[in-house]
Parts: C-alpha cells; sequence; structure tokens
C-alpha cells in the first residue's frame, strides 16, 4: 500500500483586498478534474494569467501556491511577510505575495494574496506536480458542487439545490472559514469534523473518540501519512459503524489520530477526507448551513486492506518502506523501515504508464507467498494474511 499525503493547513491572517465574481452562467461553467493517486482533486486555473495544476483543498482556508510557482509567475513576494501556518505534521514557514487576478471555472478574483509555502516533493509528486491549493478563502462563500461520477466540479450562489440528497448539518468556523459537520460512530457523535478535501483518506478521528465510541471488536493496525507539515503516526481500522446525515456509509477506513498536534490547534474532533466524500455526489454549502450527499450510481468497492503490512513509496526505480504495520506480516518477519526492495517476484520495479506504482501485490490474497529481493541482495518471502 502507499501512504496517504494531507494537505490540511490553517493560516491566521487577515485578507488583502480583492473582489470576487462568479459569472452568470455558473451552472454551466464545470471545471473537469482527475482524482490523483493520493485521491486529491486536481484541475487547471489561473493566477495572473499563468497556467496551473491546482488541488481543491477545503481544508486550507488560505490559498497556497510554491515557491517554484511563484517565481514562475513572478509574484511579488512581501518581505515582511513572513510567519508560521499551522499544518498536519508540524509548523510550516509561510510568505505572502500579493494577485493581480485567479481564475477557474466560473469564478473570478481580482486583488488579493496567495500564501507562497515549500510543498513536500513526496506530496507534490503523488498530486500530479500540483503547483497551487485553492483554499476556501477562494469558494468559501459558495456552493460547491461536486459530481465524482464525472469528474467534474462546479461553483453555485449559496442556497442553491441542484440534485436532490441527504442533508447533512455543515458550518463555518469562526475566525477561520473551515468547513465544519459531524458523524455518527457507532452511538457516539463525532462533531465537529472538518470537511478536507486535500485528505485523501476517508474518516480520521483524535483518540478520545475512538475511546467514547467504544466499536465491539475492532482491530486496529498502525499507518502513517504525510502532512504539509511532516510524518503523522495514527491506528488504522475498517469500520462500518459511520453514518451521516443517518445514512450508513459502508465499510470505510477509519484513521485514529493522537489528541494532540493539528486536531487540537484547528479545534476539531477529525477529518472527512475525499476518501469518503467520493462515494457521493456533493454539495458543500455552508453559508446555507448543509452539505447534501446523493450515492453515486456505481456501488464503491470495499476498502483496499494491505495483506503485507508494508506501506511503501517509489524511489529511484526501488520501493522504499515507508513503514511497518503494526502486527501485519512484515512486522512478524523483522522488516524495517527505510530498507529497499529492487524487484518483486523476480521482476524490477518499474512506474506504470499513468505514472504510479503497482504495488497490488501487497493487498493480494491471504496465503500468497511473495519473494521480495532487497537492494542491498538479500531476499526474503512474505505471506500475505489478514490482520485488522
Amino acid at each position: 500500500m502507499i501512504a496517504r499525503f494531507f494537505l490540511a493547513l490553517l493560516l491566521l491572517a487577515a485578507p488583502a483586498a480583492h473582489a470576487q465574481t462568479l459569472s452568470a452562467d455558473a451552472e454551466a461553467r464545470w471545471v473537469p478534474f482527475t482524482l490523483t493517486s493520493a485521491n486529491h482533486l486536481r484541475f487547471a486555473m489561473t493566477i495572473d494569467g499563468v497556467p496551473a495544476q491546482a488541488l481543491l483543498d477545503t481544508g486550507l482556508n488560505h490559498s497556497a501556491v510554491s515557491r517554484e510557482f511563484a517565481r514562475r509567475a513572478k509574484l511579488t513576494i512581501d518581505p515582511n511577510g513572513a510567519a508560521s501556518g499551522v499544518a498536519l505534521g508540524g509548523a510550516i514557514r509561510v510568505n505572502w505575495a500579493g494577485t493581480k487576478s485567479i481564475a477557474f471555472g466560473a469564478l473570478s478574483r481580482s486583488g488579493g494574496r496567495v500564501a507562497v509555502i515549500e510543498l513536500p516533493q513526496l506530496l507534490a509528486s503523488a498530486s500530479g506536480d500540483a503547483e497551487v491549493l485553492v483554499g476556501t478563502d477562494l469558494i468559501g462563500g459558495h456552493a460547491l458542487d461536486i459530481d465524482f461520477a464525472n469528474r467534474r466540479f462546479r461553483l453555485l450562489p449559496s442556497g442553491r439545490m441542484p440534485f436532490a440528497g441527504t442533508k447533512v448539518l455543515m458550518t463555518l468556523q469562526n475566525g477561520s472559514g473551515l468547513y465544519l459537520t459531524e458523524a455518527m460512530l457507532g452511538k457516539h457523535r463525532v462533531r465537529p469534523l472538518l470537511v478536507d478535501t486535500g485528505d485523501g483518506g476517508s474518516l480520521s478521528i483524535a483518540r478520545s473518540q475512538w475511546r467514547a465510541a467504544a466499536i465491539r471488536g475492532a482491530r486496529v493496525t498502525s499507518t502513517i501519512a504525510f502532512g504539509a507539515g511532516g510524518v503523522v503516526d495514527a491506528g488504522l481500522t475498517v469500520t462500518d459503524a459511520v453514518t451521516l446525515g443517518g445514512r450508513a456509509t459502508g465499510p470505510i477506513e477509519l484513521r485514529i489520530e493522537g489528541d494532540g498536534g493539528f486536531t487540537k490547534q484547528v479545534r476539531v474532533a477529525g477529518r472527512v477526507g475525499t476518501g469518503l466524500l467520493l462515494r457521493y455526489r456533493v454539495l458543500l454549502d455552508p453559508t446555507a448551513g448543509q452539505m447534501v450527499i446523493a450515492p453515486n450510481p456505481d456501488s464503491p468497492p470495499p476498502p483496499l486492506k494491505s495483506t503485507s503490512g508494508l506501506l511503501l513509496g517509489y524511489d529511484r526505480a526501488r520501493l522504499r518502506v515507508l513503514h511497518v504495520m503494526a502486527g501485519g506480516p512484515a512486522a512478524k518477519a523483522g522488516w524495517k523501515a527505510n530498507e529497499l526492495i529492487c524487484t518483486v517476484d523476480g521482476q524490477p520495479i518499474a512506474l506504470t504508464s499513468g505514472g504510479t506504482i503497482d504495488v497490488r501485490w501487497g493487498t493480494d490474497t491471504p496465503g500468497r507467498v511473495v519473494k521480495l529481493a532487497l537492494c542491498d541482495g538479500a531476499e526474503r518471502s512474505l505471506t500475505l494474511a489478514n490482520f485488522y
């Protein structure tokens, strides 16, 4: 399996003066997007007339660009505006740059500013070398209609109801403008939950919330994810005990994170990510106090569970072990983080034609024996098994 990448980021700063509008034909202004291997929504936009690849990130309250894009677009960075932001995984350095124009879909903005940050290379490459993160400062005053089945979204005036579905309470967090909702885990209400399209997972909650829910019979392993501020450790399980707006989500991955860090600083109980939202057509309209969800025509497949116990990343024609999951076959066989794999069942490591890594063997049928050659010449056999 591949580790997840999360883009949650909170920047506390006063907005710069700007004018923002939606075109009169907003309903027709669909924006096509690609769902990346990290479950991020990547689309095309322009800043000051310069084309850019962007990610739609409702877990970010100020839109941000990479330092490389700021140089390419010749944005002027405020030398006196350096600050730090609260990110998943730790604090990051932030600068500010003024913009003349921003445009995508029906939206256009003149004036204003964007944050300038260093995007981690692993995160950027997993999301198709995206250069811009579009946050709630650009979209928060509108209704966001995401049609996952057809890989497109649009911005509409708040209050529109473009489709029928289940209504879920949604609000804006005071002071930050982040999107908040709630869900049930068993009989326990988990709130507030950050609705975060920059989170590729399904649902993440604080450890105290997991304890309060007291879900019987759950098998929990360990995992890691990469946030804008660094690596985050968490527990991982699969559960069918979650309901959203009274509607059962079906089996989903649930991450269990520490009670401190980003969750505490942003004052939330957890995050709803794209891994859960993509099961539906979704309308996010916090100004009208609602999220609307309608199941996609095709039933979602069950969560893909690791049977190897290895979280892997691509590293120059090798697989690097990023994490060894607790209780899994790899942990029992003594695997360690940072070991390098050069062949799987005798085949060299290579990217697919789509630029992704084929690690399907790590989720294959329990009982299968996979032969792995390490780059130091050692050879190992790993017997796949269910363990969470």
